[in-house]
């Protein structure tokens, strides 16, 4: 092992692990004993908020009711309705929630999970809280490769935890947006995202956490959802650091009217002649009927007050520093790739009287550059552009420091598991230093790229700044330098990747904002 490796692993380390934290611990609705392997305690399925269920189905959460006693909190609270799927394509068994891969969800799942290797409360140390992804319509805390243990060992107190996702997190409606109180309908995911954060603030001291140094941190609908939160005053004073994984949120989101639209509709379609009736559907039926109504945030006037890239813009975000990026292979894509006279055509629909500008940077001439181009094209986008709009938003409106990041490792296995490359949430597992929860034959590059990379995302949930003792230099990130950090075999610093593609998204982007 080098010595700069050596360097990071002692930096990573910094806080020792002494003993597990005296149990029971106390939380505002009562105590709770956990389970202590390795020096970490885990703490699994405490409720943050009442069950959504009945009448509280579609309304911002409640506060959780108080247990007498000890409640044991030694298995993951029951996942969030969803859809049961299975593992696919490179997402492996590791990616996928056990919910999901059981068919076990529930509307009652408002549950969050701690690890900590805190020997008492009150040794403040930083808190990490991850939101996980899934196109905001599957996903919950216990997917493996989001153990918290991995970065409680080096330091962090570390939370996941269940929000609502697809219809009974989004869906909006006129009666809902009137009974609210707030004149607003359709946000309860974001609002379940807020009271975790909340429970947090309040609840975290006692398991050796600090309060007032939170870091929320997602990927892919997660990172969407982190770009929500730093856009809503909601969030204003419950996390000091951020971190945003592959997503952002910087096109036009549907406004309430529209979501309201939509609401209606699917009542009808439902048979439902008011709230109640909607509310006395059995949730089963409710998801049959999702792939109509799917689930997404919308500009409600209260939760999320502003299209997001106005926020921003304007500089009205919550400003905290941000560290974000993307992968090289995020825009993976299944079935055959388009031939050329196909892609072609597609950027003709899509792009309009820019598409001759879109083929020069995302070109066509033969099939080949077609298959290229289209994986760029669903990269790009959808995330890349996302991520690196967020970063010289941040970073010209803004007062706190950006890091951007380009991952780029392919993880080993068989030719069938590396032909998706760096694919979308692979860098997980490396960031998150729970490479044993995924089954690869890994290499001492891999578990080299681990240590650093979770060296880099503690310091900066310690600090705003990834870099420290050891460590190769990762320079803020500014409109004028226009530098990332490359995270893969090799970790440099590179210009930001793809910034002709990038630069015509900004065009496009630009125009079709000045049209609507």
């Amino acid at each position: 092992m080098s010595a700069r490796v050596s360097a990071a692993l002692m930096i990573a380390t910094a806080i020792p692990v002494l003993c597990a934290i005296d149990q029971p611990v106390q939380t505002e609705s009562g105590r709770v004993s956990g389970v202590t392997s390795a020096g970490i305690t885990s703490f699994k399925g405490i409720p943050f908020a009442a069950p959504p269920v009945g009448d509280l189905r579609w309304k911002a959460p409640r506060p959780p009711a108080s247990w007498q006693g000890v409640r044991r909190a030694d298995q993951f609270g029951t996942g969030c309705f969803q859809n049961k799927s299975g593992a696919f394509g490179p997402w492996s068994a590791e990616y996928i929630a056990k919910n999901a891969m059981e068919g076990g969800s529930s509307e009652d799942c408002l549950y969050l999970n701690v690890w900590t290797g805190a020997s008492k409360p009150g040794e403040k140390r930083p808190v990490f809280v991850w939101i996980y992804g899934g196109g905001f319509n599957s996903g919950s805390g216990d997917v493996p490769v989001y153990d918290g243990a991995g970065l409680a060992s080096k330091g962090l107190v570390t939370v996941t935890f269940n929000y609502r996702v697809g219809i009974f997190g989004f869906f909006a409606h006129p009666e809902l947006t009137n009974e609210s109180g707030h004149n607003s309908s359709g946000n309860y995911a974001l609002l379940d995202m807020i009271a975790a954060l909340k429970w947090v603030r309040k609840n975290i001291a006692a398991f050796g956490g600090d309060s007032a140094n939170v870091t929320i941190a997602g990927q892919s609908a997660g990172a969407f959802a982190v770009n929500y939160l730093m856009a809503s005053p909601l969030a204003k004073g419950l996390f000091e650091r951020a971190i945003a994984e592959s997503g952002g949120a910087f096109n036009a989101a549907p406004s309430l009217k529209d979501a309201e639209a939509g609401g209606v509709r699917l009542a009808e379609t439902l048979g439902a002649k008011s709230l109640a009736d909607l509310r006395a559907i059995p949730a089963g039926k409710l998801q049959q009927s999702s792939a109509r109504y799917r689930g997404a945030a919308i500009v409600d006037g209260y939760v999320v007050p502003d299209d997001v890239f106005r926020i921003f813009a304007s500089g009205h975000q919550n400003d905290v520093p941000l560290l974000t990026g993307w992968n090289a292979d995020d825009g993976v894509s299944f079935g055959p790739a388009p031939k050329a006279e196909v892609f072609r055509a597609q950027a003709q629909r899509t792009y309009g009287n820019m598409a001759d500008a879109f083929l020069k940077v995302f070109p066509a001439s033969t099939d080949e550059e077609a298959a290229a181009s289209q994986k760029a094209a669903v990269r790009d986008p959808g995330f890349a552009w996302q991520n690196r709009t967020w970063a010289r938003l941040e970073s010209a409106a803004g007062k706190s420091k950006v890091y951007l990041y380009y991952f780029d490792r392919t993880a080993p296995g068989t030719p069938e598991q590396t032909r998706y490359g760096a694919f979308h949430s692979s860098e997980i597992p490396y960031a998150r230093n729970t490479l044993n929860r995924w089954d690869r034959p890994w290499t001492p590059a891999d578990r080299k790229l681990s240590e650093e990379m979770s060296a880099y995302w503690v310091n900066f949930a310690k600090t705003g700044d990834p870099n420290g003792p050891g460590l190769p230099k990762w320079p803020a990130f500014s409109g004028s330098n226009q530098q990332s950090m490359r995270l893969g075999e090799v970790i440099e610093v590179i210009l930001t990747p793809d910034k002709e593609k990038l630069d015509f998204l900004d065009e496009f982007n630009a125009k079709r904002r000045q049209s609507n």
